[in-house]
C-alpha cells in the first residue's frame, strides 16, 4: 500500500448552517449529491469561466474541506470571504497542513478520490502526515490515469474546466443551478467548443523537461506538463493532435518523438478535422 505525504497541500474548513447552499451556489462541483464517502475535484472559476482557483472537496459531518495548493489557500480564502456576505458560514485554516495519499490492497482509511475512481483506480486522502513513500509514486500515478495538477500542468486563470477534463471526472455540474462561470461553461458545453484536453504523452526515451513544446511540423500543438521519465501529460490542441495522427505526421516534444494518448475513461477520441471529440 503506498502512502504518500503532500506537503504543499493545505485545507479550508467550511461550516455552518448555510454552508451547503454557499458553495453549491458558487463552485462548479455539484455538493449536494456528493457521498460522505467522496471526495471530488472542483473550482471557482472567473466569470469568463477560466479556472481561478482548483482543489478537492469533501464532506466533514455537517461542513465541509477543501483542500488545495497551499500557496493558494490563503487567496482561496480571502475569495469566498467575499462571496459569503451575510450569509451565516464560517471559513478556518486547518493547522494541519499536508494530505497523504494512499492507494492499492488495503488503502487505509481516507476519503475516495472520483477522479481516480472513473479510472478504476482506489485512491484515498486524509488529512495530515500519514505516509512515507516518495511523491513521485503519486505523480506517476496521476500520470498513468490522465490526472492533472494545477502549477505542474496548467497554469490557473488560463484553462477552463473542460480543457482539464472537469466535464468528465464529477468536477463540473451542468444540471444544478448558476455559479460563478457557469455561463461560459454551459455555452462550452452545449456548443462541443472544447477543443483543448488532457492527454498522455509517452516516448521511447525520456521526454524533455515541463513547458516544452509539443508540436506536429513545426506547429504548436500543447505543451509538456508533469514529466516522469518516458511519461508524461499534457494539454493538447486535439484537433491538431489529430489531423497530425490521420496524416502520419510526427509529434514532437523539442526533438523527442512523442505519442499522445486521451484517457480512456474520458471517452474522448482524437478528431481528424476541426470538429470537436466524441465522447
Amino acid at each position: 500500500m503506498p502512502a504518500v505525504f503532500l506537503k504543499d497541500r493545505s485545507l479550508i474548513a467550511v461550516g455552518g448552517a448555510e454552508a451547503e447552499s454557499f458553495l453549491q451556489n458558487l463552485i462548479t462541483t455539484d455538493i449536494v449529491s456528493m457521498s460522505a464517502e467522496e471526495a471530488r475535484p472542483g473550482a471557482l472559476l472567473t466569470p469568463q469561466g477560466k479556472i481561478l482557483f482548483d482543489f478537492v472537496i469533501w464532506r466533514d459531518g455537517d461542513g465541509f474541506i477543501i483542500e488545495t495548493d497551499a500557496a493558494q489557500r490563503e487567496a482561496l480564502l480571502k475569495r469566498l470571504a467575499m462571496y459569503r456576505l451575510r450569509v451565516p458560514v464560517t471559513l478556518t485554516s486547518v493547522t494541519e497542513d499536508g494530505v497523504t495519499v494512499s492507494w492499492g490492497e488495503d488503502a487505509g482509511e481516507g476519503v475516495k478520490d472520483s477522479r481516480f475512481a472513473k479510472a478504476g483506480v482506489t485512491v484515498l486522502r486524509r488529512a495530515g502526515h500519514h505516509g512515507s513513500h516518495h511523491a513521485t509514486l503519486y505523480d506517476a500515478l496521476r500520470i498513468e490515469n490522465g490526472i492533472v495538477a494545477s502549477g505542474p500542468d496548467y497554469a490557473l486563470q488560463d484553462a477552463f474546466p473542460h480543457d482539464v477534463l472537469m466535464d468528465f471526472n464529477g468536477g463540473l455540474s451542468f444540471k444544478k443551478g448558476c455559479y460563478v462561470g457557469q455561463e461560459v461553461v454551459s455555452r462550452m458545453q452545449h456548443r462541443g467548443t472544447a477543443r483543448r484536453r488532457v492527454v498522455t504523452v509517452s516516448a521511447d526515451v525520456a521526454l524533455p523537461a515541463s513547458g516544452t513544446e509539443i508540436t506536429a511540423n513545426g506547429k504548436p500543438v500543447g505543451t509538456l506538463g508533469s514529466v516522469e521519465g518516458t511519461s508524461g501529460l499534457a494539454i493538447v490542441r486535439i484537433d491538431r493532435a489529430g489531423e497530425a495522427m490521420a496524416t502520419g505526421t510526427p509529434l514532437l516534444a523539442g526533438d523527442v518523438s512523442v505519442t499522445l494518448t486521451l484517457p480512456a475513461w474520458s471517452g474522448l477520441s482524437f478528431p481528424t478535422s476541426s470538429d470537436e471529440a466524441s465522447a
